[in-house]
């Protein structure tokens, strides 16, 4: 019983996930400050499901790139990008998903 709570609940986390990343992109469409798109109150929701979201946002930023990076650094308190490599988009989701990989996290 308890591991088909465990995943009725990872599909409602991944429900209300899309749902979110869903409305943050339709409502920034044509919007290019990375400021105001983080502070969108679908992508500040997406950071108040915490860790449970961070496969996601790996998922997310494998597939689509986008601009999960101060969601994953806000939800994870770390920030693996090295300094050099800031305003790399390439290299900075090459490393957000090698810091997903070496923590175990699955997408």
């Amino acid at each position: 019983m308890e591991k088909l709570q465990t995943s009725s609940r990872q599909a409602e986390i991944e429900a209300t996930f899309t749902t979110l990343v869903n409305q943050w992109r339709e409502e920034n469409r044509g919007v290019s400050s990375t400021n105001q798109m983080c502070m969108h109150p679908a992508y500040q929701q997406i950071i108040g499901m915490d860790e449970a979201v961070i496969p996601l946002l790996l998922r997310e930023l494998e597939k689509k790139s986008g601009r999960w990076f101060w969601a994953l650094k806000s939800i994870s308190r770390e920030d693996p990008v090295p300094p050099n490599y800031r305003g790399n988009t390439k290299e900075m989701t090459k490393a957000w998903l090698e810091w997903g990989k070496q923590r175990g996290y699955e997408w």
